[in-house]
């Protein structure tokens, strides 16, 4: 299954914003790490820059964890909730990159809503898709980030953002080695 580019490229920007805790350090505390996020995933449009913003892209985090990692029904649900607390009002938009897409908040609404959309009409794809098995927690025994299959066969179980696969693959051979074979 493979979603519209910009689906895609909001379900990457959930997952990297649910990956921004997932190490021992809160990669996402300070304005600046805010700002760094956002230009790194090329998020546009104004943003007031400052600790309210932040206190509420940090509970929008949150909010798609808590979505990450529940049940079908709990998921829509909560994709609902964010669609109707900001008001959004879905309309075809033209961009260079992607032609039309639908868009449900303008360019000019708070960072909040603009990211809460774009992350709840990418959710809403995926579970009107019959995708929700895409979303996953890493399979590592010690990591608990977020990862996005987009595998031909539905078969990824680590994450992106470090060694997993690698450090279990060795866990695996190390196990295999110290087995004594009769």
């Amino acid at each position: 299954m493979t979603f519209a580019p910009d689906i895609e490229a909001s379900l990457r920007t959930i997952v990297n914003l649910l990956n921004t805790e997932v190490s021992f350090a809160d990669m996402l505390s300070t304005v600046p790490d805010l700002d760094h996020f956002l230009q790194t995933e090329k998020f546009n449009g104004p943003h007031a820059q400052d600790q309210s913003e932040l206190r509420s892209i940090r509970q929008l985090r949150s909010q798609l964890k808590g979505i990450w990692t529940t049940d079908e029904d709990d998921a829509v649900y909560k994709v609902n909730q964010i669609l109707r607390n900001v008001n959004a009002q879905p309309q075809l938009i033209k961009n260079e990159k992607w032609g039309y897409h639908l868009h449900a908040t303008t360019n000019r609404a708070p960072l909040y809503d603009r990211m809460a959309v774009d992350a709840a009409m990418a959710l809403a794809e995926v579970i009107r898709s019959g995708g929700r098995e895409r979303l996953r927690i890493c399979a590592s025994t010690d990591c608990g980030a977020a990862l996005l299959d987009l595998s031909r066969n539905r078969s990824k179980l680590y994450c992106d953002t470090g060694n997993c696969a690698n450090r279990e693959h060795v866990r695996a051979y190390r196990a295999r080695k110290a087995t004594p074979r009769y």
